[in-house]
């Protein structure tokens, strides 16, 4: 990735990492989701949207967690 002169990459940390709220709306978002794939998939017996649905909460739930620690 190329810079500008005169431009700290470090100060540009705070647009990579996604501190305007979007990223935390996914991971909400990917949460109830993955919710509601967990329950379809009870209620249908399908083991893969089980299977998908938990690794959606799961994820969600770390990247989460990650902001509060």
């Amino acid at each position: 990735m190329r810079y500008r002169i005169g431009q700290d990459p470090a100060d540009l940390q705070g647009q990579a990492v996604g501190e305007d709220g979007l990223t935390v709306f996914t991971a909400v978002f990917g949460l109830l989701t993955g919710i509601g794939f967990v329950i379809a998939a009870i209620k249908g017996r399908q083991h893969w949207l089980l299977f998908w649905g938990a690794g959606l909460v799961l994820a969600s739930l770390a990247y989460l967690g990650s902001l509060f620690i």
